[in-house]
């Protein structure tokens, strides 16, 4: 069996979506003649854990592990609840911050380059070059963000006879935040010139998106390919359904994913309908911004908003399955149009309709079209909102909310590691 090495950050019990993608290829990349080897941090700084993720990790899985220093764990000394926004990607707007943040913004951006876990780079490749020689290991997987982790890959490259894989499961130097870190030009430069390098002398690049892939284009030569992230259990029609017509959003909703105009149409649809306004219900599930709540309060939808903040995996998995209808946000930008949720593919797979709001070009709405799984909507179309939040509302009443989508196996998990198995080879 051919042996990959996997190098990183996010691993369980580390939460959020960044540890999902890579937890699931090792799953079942022994089903197609590859045995993962996962390289990891020893005790990280993990923004958001989840220990049931755990119980996924095959019992004959190798995990390799090295201590990394934080600049995080010493930045909690100033400020514990800044550092632990920071590091989870909650920057407040630039009027909003004090002057701890704005320093904080500072150091981060200027001083730790490409991130906070570069001091990892260097200990890193000493040991992985002692286990590649011991273990001949031809074929390594470097993932990010952190794109610190392309700097091992890099190195490791330039020392050995490697195949390397780079995976981007979010662009660069064309991601939202990366602007608001406050970078000085030669902070800019540096993003840049590693940036070059990691594009330029991975044998692969995999991306998430059409759109990143497009960028990519041109910056190398280097092949790439776009392998989505997916979803990982049964499709099934026979949920028990909530009694309110819930709408819920799963994930972070930062300051910049706030979408006024979806307040705006709810907080009309509940004045002017008493039996609307009787039977609605906004689940908000995950980190919320104080701006986002401040939004919504003032469309005066307090009465309405169910906030349930960051809950394990498996029990997201229930209130996907369950609600009437999933919002899917993006912040309206360009740098958002790279980006497609990882929550996207469960969303689809828990077979419930879909309302995304996001910029004015984007690869979801060419996936929900293509999976006929919801509809996609922009910024400055509150009148269609509004007539298609009222067309799920008749058939919420009628016991008719359903979904038919089309051509979901694509999205398997299992189905994207035959691809990638293809790739690793």
């Amino acid at each position: 069996m051919k042996k990959v090495l996997i190098i990183t950050y996010y691993w369980p019990p580390a939460g959020g979506p960044g540890v999902q993608r890579w937890l699931k290829f090792v799953k079942y990349l022994p089903d197609f003649g590859i045995e993962p080897i996962v390289y990891c941090p020893d005790a990280p700084n993990y923004p958001l854990t989840d220990t049931s993720l755990v119980s996924e990790l095959r019992s004959d899985l190798t995990v390799l592990k090295t201590p990394i220093s934080e600049p995080y764990k010493w930045a909690h000394f100033f400020s514990k609840s800044k550092t632990s926004d920071l590091s989870k990607g909650l920057i407040s707007n630039p009027k909003k911050q004090s002057f701890l943040e704005k320093a904080l913004l500072f150091i981060r951006g200027n001083f730790f380059i490409p991130d906070a876990r570069i001091f990892w780079v260097r200990p890193s490749v000493s040991f992985l070059s002692e286990y590649i020689k011991t273990h001949q290991i031809d074929t390594i997987v470097t993932t990010g963000p952190p794109h610190s982790l392309h700097l091992i890959g890099l190195h490791l490259k330039q020392k050995h006879p490697l195949k390397w894989v780079a995976d981007f499961r979010d662009p660069w130097t064309h991601i939202g935040y990366h602007k608001k870190l406050k970078l000085r030009s030669f902070a800019q430069n540096k993003h840049k010139k590693f940036e070059a390098a990691v594009l330029q002398n991975a044998d692969e690049l995999l991306v998430t998106s059409q759109k990143t892939k497009t960028l990519f284009l041109e910056l190398t030569t280097q092949p790439i390919t776009v392998l989505t992230n997916g979803f990982d259990f049964e499709i099934t029609d026979d949920s028990s359904l909530d009694s309110k017509f819930t709408l819920s959003h799963i994930g972070s909703l930062l300051e910049g994913r706030n979408p006024s105009i979806l307040w705006k149409v709810l907080s009309d649809l509940v004045k002017e309908s008493v039996e609307f306004a009787s039977a609605f219900q906004l689940n908000l599930i995950g980190s919320l911004s104080p701006e986002v709540l401040e939004s919504i309060q003032s469309y005066g939808l307090e009465d309405y908003i169910c906030t349930i903040g960051y809950i394990p995996h498996n029990a997201v998995l229930e209130y996907q399955r369950k609600t009437q209808l999933l919002l899917l946000i993006e912040e309206d930008s360009k740098e958002t149009e790279y980006i497609i949720p990882g929550k996207l593919f469960e969303y689809m797979a828990s077979k419930r309709p879909i309302i995304a709001i996001g910029p004015k070009t984007s690869d979801i709405e060419t996936i929900l079209n293509q999976t006929r799984s919801g509809a996609y909507l922009r910024y400055d179309e509150a009148a269609a909102l509004r007539s298609l939040l009222l067309q799920h509302f008749e058939a919420y009443k009628a016991h008719q909310l359903k979904v038919d989508s089309k051509r979901l196996e694509a999205y398997s998990r299992k189905s994207l590691t035959h691809e990638l198995a293809l790739i690793l080879r």
